[in-house]
């Protein structure tokens, strides 16, 4: 006999969505019973924590209240005038002996003499002959014994002489007639220091104090402790506690037990009922559920697939998004161990899209990361997948085998593929990509430490120069802890100090020899670090936003400097970030108003990553420094690949020619024919020229040859400070015949 589709579709629900409700229900209720169990048998573990903790503590002030007891009368001179010059025993009854039986509740007292003799006792309040206390003085020998070795260590002269505030005391736990007890023994001093005793013949007053039912009784109602006792011996229950007392030797003594709090079983007790009711109701819902499942288990099935490609895909590009990319990675990260595959993780970022996005608008840079991401897609194989993570971020991931040169493939296709020109909103667009990455090849990977050291990479890509692949090597971790030191320690020197300096390299004429001025560079000496070079920290502070605090103090040293010698240009380099700054224009303005400086003397160096990066601010920004009579000279010329179109586009007062053309001039060599091309040209734009990186005559030389403007390098002069900087200038002022020196040092 078959069974109906429709029974057999109700019996595998059933088996599917009842079932598993049920087990459920099952295992929450076991769940919820197994840690209220826990959790009250917790709390109850707790409270006897607590109260153990308080048993000790009380237990032990009731131990320390004998001793101290005992102090009120054993330091007095009338003690020592009633007992050792003058025995008078009515009036140690009253003081020494009854009286501390009736005011602090000590069962036995007893004076010994300096030959340790009982020359007084008292035992419940009253006070018999000695004789009554030969029966039980054997068992206090140890303690007297103990006094007499503190007395000859020296510890009573101590604070007989003031150098202490304790007086030396025996205390101890002790078993006298089958009952425990708390025993003291002090010596009887003077308390005006005007009765001195020869060492050693001091009376000694010995205090009892029985441990008996009375006291745990009145500790019991104080401290709210039931049913407490002192006990020769534990009583193994679980309804009572105990804490026990020893002696110094570590033997013993007694048992302190009570009935502890138990707050875990009452609330038990309490939410029990509640509990099981609420197990039962939520019983019946499940039973209400499971049919409402029952009738729309299919648009649920809809919606959560819909739901799930939703949470794991990026809804622009259609590609896994972080989550789905995560998860993956941990997947393929497995399998490395155990089959021995090998993954790459490339992490991509583009380079350029935040301009694109803000000249073009939001749905433009959407459009692009959709087609950045078509493209992706398009260029990977099998064993490969493309995720975007947000933004203009995207990774890759490829497991298979040899995934080093396959990572290196995939990285210069999708270069490639970036670097193609995209039609975005009817234009073309033109961006790059960076890529970092890291390799796994055997042994566990951990999801993390992989995305970490790509990361690391990509960050080594984007500041070596973008559009470029890096593989994550140890090193480019060591470097970025590095760039974190840095930033922290130039973060502090920013703050004030003088960590910070200003030192300057004087710029000469080439024909004359004369100084025309100085370029004003920044120096960084750190207590820790040492000399830092601005090759380390600039880039760091340049990434951080600390460029334009450098920026500043660079900035109002040169001014400074350029105020008391008008006439001299002095240069002051200046970064992206800075003339990224809206403010930027106005800040240079007010610090020129401040320190008196001509606007004509400023020179302010750029280079050609800030006109391609932020071409509309660069250009109104520089414009409105030209009409205000600052000088503009293009940093590094010839090193980027459109310098030659920069000079026709943007207001260029100088080139200076990068040090590495000027390290290779040499008669006849090529290097020296792209110079000459570039003074050449310059001079028909009306431009000046500086050679920067002088290091030889022949240089001089040839530069001169060319028609070279300024020179600039450590042939010349090193950078120096202010005041050396100064002492040049003054010195050329004052003596214009050594112009001629320097001409004649050029040739």
């Amino acid at each position: 006999m078959r069974i109906k589709p429709r029974l057999l579709k109700r019996w595998q629900f059933s088996a599917s969505v009842f079932a598993p409700a049920v087990l459920l229900l099952a295992i929450t209720a076991a769940a919820v019973v197994g840690f209220v169990l826990w959790s009250t048998a917790d709390v109850d573990r707790r409270s006897l924590l607590r109260q153990t903790e308080l048993v000790r503590n009380i237990l032990a002030e009731e131990v320390a209240k004998v001793p101290r007891a005992q102090e009120s009368i054993a330091i007095w001179d009338d003690a020592i005038e009633r007992t050792k010059f003058k025995f008078d025993k009515d009036w140690i009854d009253n003081n020494l002996g009854i009286w501390m039986y009736e005011y602090y509740g000590h069962d036995h007292v007893v004076v010994f003499d300096q030959d340790d003799e009982p020359i007084y006792t008292m035992s419940d309040g009253v006070s018999p002959e000695t004789t009554l206390f030969a029966s039980e003085r054997s068992l206090l020998t140890r303690e007297v014994a103990a006094m007499r070795a503190l007395i000859a260590s020296g510890a009573l002269q101590t604070y007989v002489n003031g150098e202490t505030a304790k007086l030396p005391q025996v205390v101890d736990l002790r078993q006298i007639g089958g009952r425990p007890a708390v025993v003291s023994i002090a010596p009887i001093v003077s308390d005006t220091g005007d009765i001195a005793q020869e060492p050693g013949s001091e009376y000694l007053h010995l205090a009892i104090s029985y441990l008996d039912e009375e006291i745990a009784a009145g500790l019991g109602k104080r401290y709210m402790l039931e049913e407490a006792a002192f006990a020769t011996e534990r009583i193994p229950s679980s309804d009572h506690a105990s804490y026990p007392l020893a002696s110094k030797a570590g033997r013993f003594v007694t048992f302190f037990q009570w009935k502890p709090d138990k707050p875990g079983q009452v609330l038990l007790a309490q939410t029990a009922p509640v509990l099981a009711g609420t197990f039962l109701v939520a019983s019946l819902l499940i039973v209400a559920l499971v049919d409402r499942l029952w009738k729309s288990s299919a648009a649920l099935e809809a919606e959560r697939m819909s739901a799930h490609h939703q949470a794991t895909h990026d809804a622009l590009t259609g590609l896994p998004n972080r989550t789905r990319f995560e998860r993956k990675l941990e997947e393929v990260l497995a399998s490395c161990t155990r089959d021995g595959t090998q993954v790459a993780l490339l992490m991509l970022d583009l380079d350029r899209f935040k301009k694109i996005n803000d000249t073009l608008g939001h749905q433009a840079g959407d459009d692009l990361i959709r087609a950045v991401g078509q493209r992706l897609q398009e260029l990977l194989g099998n064993g490969a997948l493309s995720a975007r993570l947000g933004g203009d971020e995207f990774a890759i991931i490829y497991s298979g085998k040899a995934a080093m040169n396959t990572a290196a493939d995939l990285a210069r296709r999708a270069i490639v593929a970036a670097s193609t020109p995209f039609v975005v909103a009817g234009s073309e667009v033109f961006i790059g990509t960076s890529i970092g990455i890291a390799v796994v090849l055997d042994g566990d990977a951990d999801r993390l430490e992989v995305t970490r050291k790509a990361d690391i990479a990509l960050y080594e890509a984007k500041s070596t120069g973008r559009n470029r692949a890096v593989f994550y090597e140890d090193v480019m971790y060591e470097l970025l802890q590095s760039r974190h030191t840095i930033e922290a320690e130039l973060r502090e020197a920013l703050r004030g100090g003088d960590q910070l300096a200003v030192a300057f390299q004087p710029l000469f004429h080439c024909r004359t020899g004369t100084i025309s001025g100085a370029e004003a560079l920044v120096r960084w000496s750190n207590p820790r670090l040492g000399q830092v070079s601005p090759a380390h920290f600039i880039p760091v502070a340049e990434s951080t936003g600390l460029v334009e605090g450098v920026g500043d103090f660079v900035l109002r040293g040169a001014c400074e400097l350029g105020a008391r010698w008008p006439g001299l240009t002095v240069a002051v380099n200046i970064s992206p970030a800075q003339l990224r700054n809206p403010k930027f224009s106005g800040r240079v303005f007010d610090i020129l108003e401040e320190s008196g400086m001509r606007p004509d003397d400023l020179e302010l160096e750029i280079t050609e990553s800030i006109l391609l990066e932020d071409e509309d601010v660069a250009s109104a920004a520089l414009r409105e420094f030209r009409r205000a009579g600052i000088k503009i000279a293009l940093d590094d010329f010839g090193t980027g690949y459109s310098s030659l179109n920069y000079l026709k586009r943007y207001p260029v007062d100088r080139i200076k020619i990068d040090r590495s053309f000027v390290s290779q001039l040499a008669r006849q060599s090529a290097s020296s024919a792209i110079v000459q091309a570039m003074v050449t040209l310059a001079h028909a734009l009306g431009i000046a020229v500086t050679a920067e990186g002088v290091e030889t005559h022949e240089q001089v030389d040839i530069l001169r040859e060319m028609g070279c403007n300024t020179l600039q390098g450590f042939l010349l002069a090193t950078p120096t400070t202010p005041a050396l900087i100064e002492a040049m200038f003054r010195d050329q002022v004052a003596a214009p015949e050594s112009e001629a020196r320097l001409v004649a040092e050029f040739a």
